[in-house]
């Protein structure tokens, strides 16, 4: 398939976002910015990416983000000059690579760098043969091994599913009955599909978790303002484990100085880990950390911005997002200044009923009219049916807010989110109560 595309940086982008997720509507949104976008085009996208809001030139493509070869045919004949894929399951197929062979410029890694987070026995052994500090750990494929090996260790543990299990493969057992009752969903019942074809027992760390995000071209790394997620679904960090139930940035457990600190100790060896192997790595390199008080620890990386986390920091970044891709992808972001705004983010998740087990569709979503100045509801899971925007998965929206302060932020965000309705509506009040240590 022969490349049509035009090689003309800082001139005007005909875009296509991959994905149809609140990370994506997010860059959707803040892509919708930029004064170079000529045309914005999300595959498949969702009710918010075909909103009007957006502008004129937005529009949702009905491709699925896994169908590489009709993403290429579509890219090329409508003279797409950037793409950048939001998920984690594409990436991890080979998507990127196949957009690269049309000739296509492509925001996200190769499916050889993506196994930074397609394989969590990859990342825990490339973490060891670089030198990164992590959890101790052990991995299996077969069950009554790992039974054994949980006899044998003197620390609470973690048991975690290999592969992508979009973001529920992490079981945090109470008790070593517990563990071989993981480790049977993972291995035996096969509860996480292939991803739990291989399990990961890891020694279970203390500490406050914070994601710490940054664009790289595959030497150069340039990190974003650190944030917290929040995996629990239930207030007070109770309930199953989630995607996450919202998220705020800059964290204040990890001021400038510790970012920048960690970029260098953490997040560059990465990178550059994983081009001395063959696996050079643009787009955005994430780390989940844990603050231990033997300092911190990666626990993972992903390959690609984080979800609600997107939701929360590209609200805050005052440099032109396409701008910075397309850095990334020509690899000149050492030339690039990224600015960020002052002040703080935060955003509420809005999970449908069930959730994050089976959720029931098609619910009517309402109260998405207003258009406040410091907050928006990013869409997720949702849909249009004859017009109207209807639920379409368990992570509904992300309502985002923003304000000079951390409290500020929240009560923007709790403001949209109380807002919008629909049946079987739930989600956390307590995002950010451990921060500013108090409700917003």
């Amino acid at each position: 398939m022969p490349s049509v595309i035009p090689d003309s940086p800082r001139g005007p982008v005909r875009l296509l976002i991959v994905g149809s997720g609140g990370r994506e509507h997010a860059l959707a949104w803040k892509a919708a910015q930029s004064p170079r976008l000529e045309q914005l085009f999300v595959a498949p996208g969702n009710a918010g990416t075909a909103s009007p809001r957006l502008g004129p030139t937005a529009g949702n493509v009905p491709v699925s983000a896994e169908d590489a070869e009709r993403l290429a045919t579509f890219a090329l004949g409508e003279k797409i000059t950037l793409v950048i894929v939001g998920p984690e399951a594409p990436l991890a197929a080979g998507l990127a690579d196949r957009l690269r062979e049309a000739g296509l410029r492509v925001f996200g890694p190769s499916r050889a760098a993506a196994q930074i987070e397609a394989s969590k026995a990859f990342a825990k052994g490339f973490m060891d043969r670089h030198h990164l500090p992590t959890a101790r750990y052990a991995v299996f494929a077969d069950f009554e091994a790992a039974r054994r090996h949980l006899r044998t260790v003197d620390y609470p543990v973690v048991v975690k599913a290999s592969g992508l299990a979009a973001g529920k493969g992490v079981l945090v057992p109470g008790s070593t009955r517990e563990a071989e009752a993981a480790l049977r969903q993972i291995l035996l019942d096969h509860a996480f599909g292939a991803a739990g074809d291989e399990a990961v027992v890891e020694e279970r760390l203390a500490g406050p978790e914070v994601s710490l995000l940054a664009f790289t071209d595959g030497f150069t790394v340039q990190p974003m303002p650190p944030a917290q997620d929040h995996k629990r679904l239930r207030d007070g960090d109770q309930g199953p484990n989630t995607g996450g139930m919202g998220a705020f940035a800059p964290s204040p457990l990890c001021p400038p100085a510790m970012a920048e600190a960690l970029a260098r100790s953490i997040l560059q060896p990465a990178v550059d880990g994983l081009r001395a192997e063959g696996r050079p790595f643009v787009g955005v390199l994430y780390a989940g950390l844990m603050l231990t008080p033997n300092g911190p620890r990666v626990l993972e990386f992903n390959c690609r911005l984080g979800d609600p986390e997107t939701q929360v920091i590209l609200p805050l970044l005052e440099s032109d997002l396409l701008d910075v891709a397309e850095a990334c992808v020509e690899g000149r972001l050492a030339e690039a200044e990224i600015k960020w705004k002052a002040g703080a983010a935060a955003g509420v998740v809005l999970a449908s009923e069930g959730y994050p087990g089976a959720c029931p569709a098609g619910r009517e979503i309402f109260g998405l009219e207003a258009d406040p100045a410091d907050a928006v509801v990013f869409h997720a899971g949702t849909k249009l049916v004859d017009g109207r925007p209807v639920t379409a998965g368990g992570r509904v929206l992300c309502a985002t807010g923003w304000g000079s302060t951390l409290k500020a932020a929240l009560q923007s965000a709790y403001r949209a989110a109380e807002g919008v309705t629909f049946d079987g509506r739930q989600y956390r009040r307590d995002i950010g109560r451990n921060a500013t240590g108090e409700l917003p």
